[in-house]
């Protein structure tokens, strides 16, 4: 019998370190993993005892890519504990900071993490050099979700003015109108990143049966929000009931923990989203959607990046929509809802640029928090992206070694991972010892 390990120690263009390796026996894969080497984060124990208004400062700076969305998600997470019932102004608002972090998200990946994969470059520096209409575009896109979220949250990373009820002061109509302006630019922008995904080949090599997992959005539309998981099987749960689907379980080899529903891997993120609600698709994304060949279903990890192009679209476009609205009502600087503090409960749920973000939050009496639960995207995605490893070892494991390692990097930055997010608290110590 022969064996062989192929290792990857430390995938590069990802959020992180992050490391895979594969054992080959008999010429086929026997183990594979990915292995999350980050340090241990301790934000979920760091709430405890906190009030809930310090909550959200503290969880968002989870990630500087994604505070938005963890903002966002938080502050539902209070609210929903709490009973708050914010505007319709401030669900507008929040909709389009979470637009901007999309849009910021998905330009920063697909042209400085993914496209070069796909054109031969080993980086986005690189791909500048030959390409600089590439790269620029990508660079513009990013910047303008970074002008979203600075407008709407008060800067670009860790947004200050979104709080509990709402938020500390509104964007003017003529921000707006400004906004509304550049929005139109993108969309162009957006389009010949569509151009661009259009002419790249998808190799075929990491296909696999998928399962797929994500919010259903409200009134048959496609976008972000929703209180009810929808699995491709057709089974639908309440966000409350989240543990259900994620099961998150420890592997001695990681840090992270791994999520599974009923003994299957599922993958949440974009190609999700599309794979489930992309019929609710309209305008140019819906357009953008068919040309990618996305209306078809699709087990290949490698269409994600297609998928986030496709959102970035769908992200600018509803980003129009939401200002529009926005000026047509007339903005009204309206005070933040206030909150009746009682013992209690709250989960909330959003859909961020990696996947589903859950935040799930218990206070006392007192408005103290007592227990705190986050599970991001890349930790329900470790198991599923270890079930894409192994089907592309099965199919190319006769490469040339160097061949098979580009290949497993280029699984993993499908995914576009944030690998320290992934990272939870794991309690050691046997039961009798906790206290």
């Amino acid at each position: 019998m022969s064996t062989k390990t192929i290792t990857v120690g430390r995938v590069c263009r990802i959020e992180g370190h992050g490391g895979i390796t594969v054992e080959m026996k008999d010429g086929r894969p026997a183990n594979v993993q990915m292995d999350i080497i980050e340090g241990t984060r301790f934000f979920e124990p760091l709430l405890v005892g906190r009030h809930y208004h310090e909550v959200t400062p503290i969880v968002m700076r989870i990630c500087a890519i994604c505070s938005a969305v963890h903002a966002v998600t938080s502050l539902m997470a209070i609210e929903d504990a709490f009973g708050i019932k914010v505007s319709p102004q401030t669900k507008l608002l929040r909709d389009l900071l979470v637009q901007g972090g999309n849009i910021e998200s998905h330009a920063l990946h697909l042209f400085c993490l993914a496209v070069p994969d796909f054109l031969g470059y080993s980086s986005v520096i690189e791909l500048a050099s030959d390409r600089p209409g590439e790269a620029k575009i990508g660079l513009e896109l990013k910047n303008l979700g970074n002008k979203i979220q600075e407008m709407v949250g008060g800067r670009a990373i860790h947004p200050v003015n979104a709080v509990v009820g709402g938020f500390g002061l509104v964007p003017s109509e003529g921000d707006l109108v400004i906004l509304r302006e550049e929005l139109e630019k993108g969309i162009r922008k957006a389009l010949a990143t569509i151009d661009l995904m259009a002419a790249l080949e998808v190799p075929t090599f990491p296909e696999s049966p998928t399962l797929y997992a994500a919010l259903k959005p409200p009134s048959n539309k496609f976008g972000l929000f929703g209180n009810k998981i929808v699995l491709s099987t057709g089974e639908t749960m309440d966000v409350h009931a989240y543990k259900d689907l994620c099961n998150e379980v420890t592997v001695a080899y990681s840090h992270a923990k791994q999520s599974r529903f009923r003994e299957r891997p599922f993958m949440v993120g974009a190609l999700a989203r599309v794979m489930l609600f992309g019929k609710f698709l309209s305008g140019q994304a819906k357009t953008a959607c068919r040309r990618l060949g996305l209306h078809k279903q699709t087990d290949n990890i490698l269409y994600n990046n297609a998928a986030q192009a496709v959102e970035l679209v769908y992200s600018i476009e509803r980003a129009i929509e939401v200002v529009d609205e926005l000026l047509h009502r007339g903005v009204k600087k309206e005070r933040p809802r206030h909150a009746e503090i009682r013992e209690g409960s709250g989960t909330a749920a959003s859909e961020a640029p990696r996947g589903t973000l859950y935040h799930s939050y218990t206070f006392n009496k007192k408005g103290r928090l007592t227990k705190a639960d986050v599970i991001t995207p890349t930790a329900q995605n470790c198991a599923n992206i270890e079930k894409d490893l192994r089907a592309s070892v099965e199919r190319a494991g006769k490469d040339p070694v160097d061949a098979l390692r580009e290949k497993l990097q280029m699984v993993v930055r499908a995914y576009d991972p944030c690998i320290s997010c992934s990272v939870h608290l794991i309690d050691l110590r046997p039961e009798a010892e906790r206290g």
